[in-house]
Parts: structure tokens; sequence; C-alpha cells
């Protein structure tokens, strides 16, 4: 009944007309930056944080968070109709999509990606709100050991799931560390790191850095990789499938939606490995294998929901506690900051309004989705027809208007042209930016919470595995590492991340 009761909250204060409006405005968004490739999630909502600043915390948090898993509905568009992912979690969508579009079944393939987003959106949003209170109870108990392990898991695991080498996710966490901890340091007051400017004494901007290494890098990879591209829109007018296709559905769905809930939870782009997770496992269970790559149903139906059903359950280490899954999350976390609310096991008791609120908004959300996305399908399409040249100059613009407004400060604008190249040459060395801004957000954190648990203990080290729950992460984190580094699962990785990039 308590949980009822909660929900009934949440759904009051998400159907408020001003909620009811900025959840639209960011599921229409998110599908926007989703069909645009080039711009991405992560980039919007950072150069809409200043925006956030004049708008009611639970408003601002619905738009963001409608901006987030609409866009996963929006890139499955450009990977079914120009084979070019709006998303990375959409990637594998393309492999058969396209090639059912191919075949004139476009709508199918639209639709199929639709349905199927929505019905594992509904169960990850309720998956959600079962969990979220548990797991919140545990996490008061936790003091600064266990936070500082918690930390430490949250990061090995964005280095487990990073693509490529091991060694350069690792190097990308350590560099996310020591950019957090520019500025002035907590408890001496002394300067760190800031180079003898003055305006680096409160740290870097989290905008500037998340705008530089995701979207001006963004920019220039697909500056050059620009090419022409023919859309697919044969027989895009059926847009509902049959009923022998809503049977072929119905198992990649469901299964889609069960991987996609329980790795949507782990740090460093659970929806991006759920997608490809669901893809190999209908591969298998598939009974006509060789159809895969030629057009398979099942290679949308799956992949779409794991991905929309990754990208809800993301919110529970976000607020549950305070903890961001992937870089959107950070973002979010920043977001709540900027409000002043201090991100969580309290938000739940403090901010019920909050906390329910955006639970409720994310079905509204999907629902809305799948209302106006079939719709206007037409619109997307011609949307792609748009030059790159075009828009990227735009949305340089607009990157570049939205830092500056956050303080005011010339010298963001040399953070982001900087941390723009850093991620340039990242992505040319095949580093994933993603643990690097997962590791500057933690960074502090992780410092604060190492200090203090050092001070409580009088300086004793062994507090962290003395203590059962810091004990049992710390060495949950060096299983995985342990893991990854063995000779046969390291093998298996490469595997699977080779065939995520192709």
């Amino acid at each position: 009944m308590e949980l009822l009761s909660n929900l009934a909250l949440g759904f009051s204060v998400a159907s408020s007309l001003a909620n009811l409006l900025f959840c639209l405005i960011g599921v229409l968004l998110g599908t926007l930056i989703g069909v645009l490739p080039g711009i991405g999630a992560t980039a919007t909502i950072a150069m809409l944080l200043p925006i956030t600043f004049q708008l009611e915390p639970v408003s601002s948090l619905i738009m963001l968070a409608g901006i987030y898993y609409g866009a996963q509905y929006g890139g499955s568009t450009t990977a079914i109709l120009i084979n070019m992912p709006g998303e990375s979690s959409s990637a594998v969508t393309a492999i058969d999509g396209y090639q059912m579009a191919r075949k004139g079944r476009a709508g199918t393939a639209l639709a199929t990606a639709a349905l199927g987003s929505f019905f594992a959106g509904t169960v990850a949003t309720f998956l959600v709100a079962i969990f979220a209170p548990p797991l919140t109870a545990v996490a008061l108990k936790f003091g600064a050991a266990e936070y500082f392990s918690l930390m430490v898991m949250g990061l090995v695991m964005s280095v487990a799931l990073a693509h490529g080498s091991v060694l350069k996710a690792l190097a990308m966490v350590v560099l996310g560390l020591l950019l957090g901890i520019v500025g002035t340091d907590i408890y001496t007051g002394a300067p760190r790191f800031t180079l003898g400017i003055t305006q680096y004494a409160d740290g870097l901007n989290f905008v500037a850095v998340a705008v530089g290494v995701f979207g001006i890098a963004e920019i220039l990879r697909n500056l050059e990789d620009e090419h022409d591209r023919e859309v697919m829109t044969k027989n895009i007018s059926r847009l509902f499938p049959n009923r022998e296709e809503f049977r072929q559905m119905i198992g990649p769905v469901l299964r889609g939606t069960g991987v996609g809930s329980v790795l949507g939870i782990l740090p460093g782009g659970g929806a991006i490995l759920a997608s490809f997770a669901s893809y190999t496992i209908e591969k298998k269970v598939s009974a006509r294998p060789q159809d895969f790559g030629k057009g398979a149903l099942a290679g949308v139906a799956g992949p779409e929901s794991a991905n929309n059903a990754g990208a809800q359950t993301s919110f529970i280490p976000l607020l549950t506690l305070g903890i961001p899954a992937n870089p959107v999350m950070a973002l979010m976390i920043g977001a709540m900051i900027i409000q002043g609310i201090v991100p969580g096991p309290n938000v739940v008791s403090e901010q019920p309004a909050l906390f329910w609120g955006i639970i409720a908004s994310m079905w509204i959300g999907n629902l809305m989705l799948v209302i106006l996305n079939l719709p206007l399908i037409g619109l997307w399409v011609r949307l792609l027809t748009v030059p790159y040249y075009v828009l990227f100059p735009i949305i340089m613009a607009m990157c570049s208007i939205g830092v500056y407004s956050v303080a005011s400060n010339t010298y963001d604008l040399y953070a982001v042209a900087f941390f723009g190249l850093l991620g340039y040459v990242m992505s040319k060395l095949r580093c994933e930016p993603a643990p690097l801004l997962l590791g500057f957000v933690l960074g502090p954190l992780l410092e604060e919470n190492l200090r203090r648990a050092m001070i409580l203990s009088r300086g004793d080290p062994m507090t962290f595995l003395t203590r059962p729950i810091s004990a049992t992460l710390l060495l949950m984190s060096l299983a995985v590492l342990v893991l990854v580094f063995l000779p046969q699962i390291r093998k298996r990785r490469d595997e699977v991340f080779t065939e995520s990039d192709a």
C-alpha cells in the first residue's frame, strides 16, 4: 500500500500542467538530438544545465530525464533509416533495422523499436519504484568508509564495462580523478593544480569538461566522417506490425527488458552493454541465427527493449546512492547540486515529491514518446536531410553560450576548447571518455570520504577492511579487476567490443 501511495504522489506531481509541459519538451528534444547524429544526450544536457537555474527542481530534472530516454528512441530512427546510430546504444539496432528498411519494412522496424522501448520503459519504471526505497534504506547505514568503497567499486565497474583496453580505461579514470581535485584543498585551503590561475580555485567547471569531451569532440569526429547516406523511406506508411510479427516480438522484448533492467544499474554504460548482450542472446536462442544481419525482427526488438530498460534503471543508483551509472547520470547529479539538492539516500525522505515525481514522469514520458514518435516519423525523416555543415556552427555556438552563462568565466571557454581537442585525441587513441567523466565527478567525493574515514579512524587504514559492508565492496572490486585481466575473460571481452564497433 505504501508503494501505491508513493506512486500516487509521484503521478500527482508529474501530471501537473507545468511538469507535463517540461516532460513533453524533454522527450521531444531527446528524440530530436537522437535523430540528429553528432549531438548526443550528454552534450545536450550539459548545454541545458544553465537553463535549469530558473526552473523548479522537479521540472528541470523531469525535462533532463526526458531528454535522456527520449534520445534512446530517436537514436533508433537514424539507425534504421540511414544506418547511422544517433546514440551509441542504438548501434546494434542498425545491423538488422537498416536491412529491414532496405527490404521495404522501415515502418515495421520503427514501430517494433517504439513498442518494445515503451514496454521495457514501463517495466523498468516500476522496477525503479520497487527497488529504490529498500536500497535507500540500506544506503542510510553507510558511513564514510562504505561510501569510499562504493565509489571505488563504481569506478572499477566503469573500467570493466568500457570499450577497448582495460589499461586505457584505467588511465582515463586516473586522469578524471586528477582533474577532479583541481582547485582548493577542502581541508587545508591550499591551491592544487591550478597553474596559478585564480579562476580555477573552485575547480574545473563540470559543464565545460562535459561539453568539451562529449560535445566538441563529437563535432570534430562527425566533421571528419561526414558523408552522404541514403535515407530508406520505402513503405514507411505501414507502421504497425501484423499478428505474426507481434508474436515474433514477444520473446525478444521480454528477454531484452530483463537484460537491460539488470545491466542498466551497472556503472560505465550499462544501456550500451545491454543492447549488445540482448543481440547476442537473441542470436543464440533463435531457430534461424543465419537471418541476423539480414533483417531479423528480433535483432531490433531485443536490443531496443534492452537499451531503454537500461536507460531507466540507471536512475536507481542515482536516486538511492547519489552515484552516477553513466555520464548522463553524472550530469543529473550536477543539476541536483545546482538546485541545492544533495544527491544520495536522503532525497527520498527530504524530497519525496521530487523522488517520486521523477519516477512517475518516466512512464508518462514513455507514453508521450510512443504517441508522438510514430505520427511524426515524416518530420524526423526530413530532418535527416539537413546537411551537417549547417548544424555544427549552431551546435558550437550553443555549447559556448551555455558554458559561459554558468559562471561568466572566459577561462571556461578555454577549457571547452582544450577538452574538446583532448576528447578528439582520445577517440583517435581509442580511449573511452565515459570513465574520465565518472572519475571527474566521483574524484572529489572519493577524496572527501577517504579523508573523513581516516580522520574518524585516527589514521587507521584497516577501517576499510574491518567494516563488513566496506570490506565486501572492496573485495568485489578486486574480484572484478582480477576477472577482466584473466586471459579467457579478456579474449571474450575483446570479441564482444569488436562486434559492437563493427
